[in-house]
């Protein structure tokens, strides 16, 4: 996957190149090229002097989307310092604080996902949750127990259960079928 992702990359950077070099030159390309890179160094400095001074302020005062334009600063300054016009523009545009807030929910949303998909087992929240809290929402069934045993009527056999020994404290009752016990030194 990665190796398509970076074929794509090497592929749209190369037909812009020729594309631009064939319409304006290629001094004039190459020119570009560095003009760019040198603006989005600047930028990126200026960018990150400022996050790095939100971050020190923001953890005090709570500031919610610090640590996200933090993380774009940091990706478009990454995508400057990468060679090629496509990813140098694309850093540009996320050091921008106007851009920057455009792309900030489109490209939290691809991260989320991406997490999804690779985690399954992290739960994920919308983003803007916040707004929606005080929204009445409908509790699930929940039964508070405990499952014991569980046993199909359909597959119990009935058996008569085992007579029960006599007691010994009491006597036994006469048996019907029993013939009365004879005396001794009575006639036999």
């Amino acid at each position: 996957m990665v190796s398509r992702l970076f074929l794509v990359y090497v592929l749209v950077e190369l037909a812009v190149v020729v594309a631009l070099a064939a319409t304006i030159g290629l001094g004039w390309t190459l020119l570009l090229l560095l003009a760019a890179f040198v603006a989005g160094m600047a930028l990126a400095g200026s960018q990150l002097k400022r996050q790095l001074t939100r971050l020190r302020s923001g953890l005090t005062t709570g500031q919610s989307r610090v640590a996200t334009d933090g993380a774009l600063v940091a990706l478009g300054s990454v995508l400057v310092v990468v060679p090629g016009l496509v990813s140098t523009a694309a850093g540009l545009l996320l050091l921008l604080p106007p851009t920057r807030a455009v792309a900030r929910p489109v490209l939290t949303a691809m991260a989320i996902r991406g997490i999804g998909r690779r985690a399954p087992l992290i739960t994920v929240t919308t983003v803007g949750a916040d707004r929606y809290a005080s929204a009445a929402r409908p509790r699930p069934d929940y039964i508070d127990g405990e499952v014991l045993d569980v046993t199909d009527v359909a597959d119990v056999t009935v058996v008569d259960p085992p007579a029960l020994p006599p007691r010994s404290d009491c006597p036994a009752p006469p048996r019907p079928d029993a013939r009365p016990a004879s005396s001794p030194g009575g006639p036999e």
